[in-house]
Formats: C-alpha cells, structure tokens, sequence
C-alpha cells in the first residue's frame, strides 16, 4: 500500500502541538509495517532545518493554476528522521510560508487553499498515484474537495481520502475568493448546505466542513472525543455535518513515539529505568530538584504540569493546582507557554510571586529537554482540560511511572482508569484519577485522592505506578486501524 499524508506540520521539523507528532509517528509505525509513506508539507521559512537530512531540489517550477493565472513552485525532498518529505516552496509575492510563523495571519485560509492545490498538482505531475491520500485539520480540508471535484478528471480518479481532525475549534472559515483562487470557481454550487457551506454562516465557506462532506472516511482522535463531537458543542458546530455522514465517521487513539518517550532510552534523562527497577525514577527526582532549586524532601510529593496554558487545557484549574498541591503540603513544577497575553501576564505575576518558594517552579515557556526531566522526576500529573480530543501528556506520564489525575473528557477518558471508581476495569488494571466537571471542588477531589494514597499507602501509590506503566500507548494498535481504514476505503 502507498500512502501519501498531506499536513502543515510534521515533527520534529514543524511542530506547533500534537498534530506535528501524529503526522510522524504514524507515517514511522506504517514503514514499520511496511506501507510506502510520503508527505508533502509547506515550506516554511522558520521551520527546524536542521532536522532535514539530504535536502535537495525534487521539482523545479512546479505550475500551480492560481486566479486565472500561475503561481511557480519549487518542491525541495528531504529526509526527516528516515521520513520522506516533499517541502512546497511557491515563488509569490504573497509570500505565503516566509512570514516567520506557521499560523496566525489574517489569509491563513488562502494560504492553505494554495497548498493544498500545490500538494495535489505535485501529485498529478509528478505521476504519483497512493492508495490513499491522508489529510489533517482544517488546512488541508480543501484537498478532498478539489480532489473529487476537479483532479479525478485528470488522471487522479482511483485516490482514496482519510481525513482525521485534530482539533474542531479551528474550521477554516473563508469566502468566495477561495473558490475563484482554486478554480473551483462555481459560487451558487459550493455555497450550498450540503457542500462546503457554513452551517451558521451563510456567506462562508468552511473548510473543515468540506474535509468531512468530500472524504471517503472521516476520524477524529480518539473514540470518546468522536462521541463528543456528534452528540455535545465540542464540534464547534459541525455536528449536524457529522450526523449525516455518520456512516464514515469514527475514533482512532492517538499514539506516542516510544523511542522519543521511553525511560529505558531517554536521552535527555540523567537515570534509565524501567517498571523492573523503579529506584532510578527516584533519582530523577533528586536530579529534577536539583535544576529547578526545588527543596530535597522525600517526605513530598511532587505534582506536575505540562502543557499549553490556554482555555482549552482548563487554565484555571492549572492555576488552582498549584496551590492545592502547596496546600496539601506537596510540591509543583509547571512547564507551559501561554497563547494569550492576559494568560501569560497571570501566569508571570504567579511566577513572581512564588519565586521564593522552594516547593514550587514554574517554567513559563516551551523547553523539550525539561519536560522529560519533570516526566521522569514528578509523582503525579495534572491534566485538567475543558476539552481533550486525545491529549499524549497523560499518556506520556504513564509510560513514566507518572500517575494522571485528568478530566473524563475526549482521548483522557480512553486512557486513564479511575483507581477508586472504575467500574469498567478491574482494580488491578486501573492507572489514574479521573474527575468530570470544571469547578475547583471536583479538581481537588481527585487530587486529595492521588495525594492521600502517595502519603498513607505508599506501596499501594507504587502499585498503581507499576499498573500505569503496564499500559501500551505506542503506535501499535492506532497503526493496525489506520490500516484497517486505508484498506476500506481502498475497496469501497
């Protein structure tokens, strides 16, 4: 099988969250199976050159119909990590990728709208015919509906579209001009409900909308957050489009990368270990306070936070974690940037204001290199969001002897069993702390537990460690579904 995924990010060259990480993972766990992956993604101008090997021009002057006339490419190949890439460089004034920044300009939406032509023209030209073409989040929404309404008339007729979102709270929401840019063209046609129409906005196109309307199959990731979007507000609108294409709609788990995020390997932690020799965990530990100034006593627990400090990870809950976990007499280490200045303006007062405390640091800002560190030094993990399609954080912390105490929402509540209040697992299958609403009182339920158990019963804490660490979130079982799809649709 030949798959050809098509994203505006791919780890570690282009990260800006879990979409980044997905793209990659998957496309290493299908080579391992051995399925023939490319991806195509925009050039940008800040992306992580140096994690390219062998770059090199694969397409010169690649014509991309645009506004009646043409806008030139370039395509450059290049190798990341042993991913095969394609980088599209257009040569335009508009300047589309070379702007220093991945997202947040005012045209976002044209200049995805372009990519995703240029992405199938390069497929076109260059003769390649996958299975199956994969595509992700709004900015590659278009490719399904251009594909099918356009490219199956010129030679791409037998491709096949998975299309996975990642995150329903940004749709691509554009206007008229996109279709006159593409060639799309016919205004009456498009702006219907049943197509790329916006389902509360007359006079706007969305392209998440048509992602979903023109794919072969469509999947969110994770089977809890793929209930969500079609029977709560977490789509963001779109439910009514999810309920009539419900027939290809579904969940797959995310996974992680278990080279990247293993405590038997990581590089970029002082003490391996493993669940067949957790003293080294405790080691890290030591080392953890050590580099953040944090007071040396065994008697504490140590809670951590990492993440994006926004509304979406539940921001003050965050807040309140940190001084519940002083209250309750333990430590906390929090790593996160913010995505909003009043957020971060908060958070900087808070910073300032516990400075001297020798039980708490928090890092504001995005450090790779120390999140393992805090993975494989903290006790417990706080993950607190309004809203989760997978979330890796809990899944990392299990992988490091961490113990979750999340939200029962999204991908959180297909990872993370409730020690006390399970009744679905059995005791000796259970592996966090799970709470359901959004006020200070449940979060602090859920905490007290986890905080009580490491205090009173530590060889029972030590238990539900070991049980955590048992749980495989590798890219195993996600890969065997994609698969599964990919096959599928290929026959349909």
């Amino acid at each position: 099988m030949y798959i050809v995924q098509i994203a505006s990010e791919c780890a570690p060259v282009i990260k800006a969250g879990g979409l980044g990480d997905v793209v990659y993972g998957l496309s290493r766990e299908l080579e391992i199976r051995g399925v023939g992956v490319e991806i195509i993604l925009p050039k940008y101008d800040c992306m992580r050159y140096d994690q390219i090997w062998g770059l090199h021009e694969a397409y010169h002057n690649l014509e991309v119909p645009w506004y009646g006339a043409a806008i030139y490419c370039d395509v450059l190949c290049g190798w990341v990590h042993g991913r095969l890439c394609f980088f599209i460089d257009p040569h335009s004034d508009d300047l589309f990728f070379n702007r220093g920044c991945y997202y947040g300009c005012k045209d976002d939406n044209m200049r995805f709208a372009f990519f995703s032509k240029a992405a199938l023209e390069f497929i076109l030209r260059t003769n390649k015919r996958p299975d199956i073409i994969h595509c992700h989040d709004w900015q590659t929404g278009l490719v399904p509906v251009l594909l099918y309404e356009m490219y199956k008339y010129h030679g791409l007729d037998n491709q096949r579209v998975c299309y996975t979102i990642h995150n329903f709270k940004h749709q691509g929401i554009g206007g008229v001009d996109i279709l006159w840019a593409t060639g799309l063209n016919r205004e009456s046609y498009y702006f219907e409900y049943d197509r790329l129409q916006d389902n509360f906005n007359p006079f706007a196109l969305n392209l998440m909308k048509g992602g979903i309307v023109y794919s072969n199959f469509v999947n969110t990731v994770s089977p809890h957050h793929a209930w969500e979007a079609r029977y709560s507000d977490i789509s963001y609108g779109l439910g009514h489009t999810l309920e009539l294409h419900n027939y290809k709609f579904g969940g797959v788990l995310n996974g992680i990368d278990c080279d990247v995020w293993n405590p038997e390997v990581d590089r970029f932690i002082p003490y391996h270990y493993s669940s067949k020799n957790l003293k080294n965990k405790a080691k890290n530990k030591q080392a953890l306070r050590e580099q953040l100034w944090l007071a040396h006593d065994e008697k504490k627990p140590l809670i951590a936070f990492i993440g994006r400090l926004d509304d979406q990870k539940g921001v003050h809950l965050v807040h309140h974690a940190i001084y519940y976990a002083l209250h309750r007499g333990g430590q906390f280490v929090l790593l996160g940037s913010a995505t909003e200045q009043g957020i971060n303006d908060w958070f900087w007062h808070e910073k300032l204001f516990l400075n001297e405390n020798a039980d708490c640091h928090l890092e504001l800002g995005f450090n790779e290199e120390l999140s393992h560190l805090i993975y494989a030094g903290a006790d417990m993990i706080v993950v607190p969001s309004n809203y989760e399609p997978c979330g890796l954080t809990q899944m990392i912390g299990l992988k490091y002897g961490t113990v979750p105490i999340v939200r029962g929402v999204g991908g959180l509540q297909n990872t993370v069993f409730d020690r006390d209040y399970d009744q679905d697992k059995p005791l000796e299958e259970r592996n966090g702390y799970v709470f359901y609403q959004t006020d200070y009182s449940a979060l602090e339920s859920a905490m007290d537990r986890a905080i009580g158990l490491w205090y009173e019963y530590p060889q029972e804490f030590q238990k539900l460690v070991l049980q955590g660490m048992t749980y495989d979130y590798s890219w195993k079982n996600p890969g065997s579904q994609y698969l599964g799809l990919y096959d599928y649709i290929r026959h349909k």
